[in-house]
């Protein structure tokens, strides 16, 4: 029998991982990439009598390949916040899904392990910018402010890492991250002592202050748009970029977008944090988009959309 972790490569996934991992330690394969990289079902050979354990991927974008798996007989435990579609019923799904706004991937992980490896729960709520949710959790570990800048900083550098159109467009391989990050254990002890944690800071503080030097395209004061060129760095921040402009300026929305080899762009939502909702909604209104309610994306706008995507924006975030 194999064992497959299939999980999404940013701070989320790779913190839901961790904590299902040293609460219970399985030798298996694993399935990731980049942040935007989530149909990976499709990637596992499992058969008859192997596992799966899905973290942090849209069950809506997994769809053909979750029903294929289930009818190999191969079970499967899912953990899932994005929008899922409708599930199918099968004995082998073992699933745990909420999409409400307030909650991410590591904290369903949290509650099914009820608190065992709760400190990974804080990283990957603030990898998510749940800035509120995160800080709940870190009360109840009774964290020093201290701790709380440094857990927020670590989830930051791998939420950080995880954007790019590939995994080439990485500072490090999500799956090389994760091993490193399990291996230290403690989150303490990465920030501590791993050269790792240095090389994400220093690249995520030169990447933000090239994106800080954009204007928005919009004049509208309830949603800001920003294009970032066609280049590696501008692909790595438009997630930390679009996080730290919701946090700055909560009563409006922000997209920024990237270019991409196809002559379009790839897009990142950020809904009101103020009224958290609607960003999956927009998006999906476009070929190859989709996300959560408060945050969201389109992997492939073509770039004579870009127009209807921008009119669209503005009216969706009144």
């Amino acid at each position: 029998m194999t064992h497959f972790d299939v999980f999404n490569g940013d701070a989320d996934g790779i913190c839901s991982l961790l904590q299902l991992r040293l609460a219970a330690a399985t030798e298996s394969v694993l399935v990731t990439g980049a942040k935007r990289d989530i149909a990976l079902l499709q990637r596992v050979p499992a058969q008859r009598g192997d596992t799966v354990t899905a973290l942090d991927i849209s069950a809506a974008d997994n769809r053909e390949a979750l029903l294929a798996l289930l009818e190999r007989g191969v079970a499967i435990q899912y953990f899932d916040h994005h929008f899922a579609g409708e599930l199918p019923a099968h004995p082998g799904l073992e699933a745990h899904i909420d999409t409400s706004p307030g909650v991410c991937t590591g904290i369903l992980v949290d509650r099914h392990l009820a608190g065992s490896q709760r400190i990974w729960a804080v990283v990957a709520a603030f990898g998510d910018n749940l800035i509120a949710a995160a800080r709940d959790l870190a009360a109840s570990l009774k964290l020093a402010p201290a701790q709380i800048a440094a857990v927020r900083e670590l989830a930051d550098n791998i939420a950080y890492n995880a954007y790019g159109d590939s995994e080439a467009d990485l500072i490090v391989r999500p799956a090389a991250l994760y091993l490193s990050l399990k291996r230290h254990a403690d989150p303490f002890r990465f920030i501590a002592t791993a050269a790792l944690f240095g090389k994400l800071s220093d690249a995520r503080r030169d990447d933000l202050d090239r994106a800080r030097q954009v204007k928005p395209e919009t004049t509208a004061a309830n949603a800001k748009v920003y294009v970032l060129p066609d280049a590696p760095w501008a692909r790595r921040v438009r997630g930390v970029f679009g996080n730290e402009l919701a946090n700055a300026s909560p009563h409006a929305a922000h997209a920024v977008l990237t270019g991409n080899a196809q002559g379009g762009y790839t897009v990142s939502v950020r809904a009101p944090r103020t009224n958290p909702t609607g960003a999956d909604a927009l998006c999906r209104r476009f070929a190859t988009g989709g996300g959560r309610e408060a945050a969201a994306g389109i992997n492939r706008l073509p770039a004579n959309e870009l127009p209807a995507f921008m009119r669209c924006f503005v009216q969706a975030f009144p």
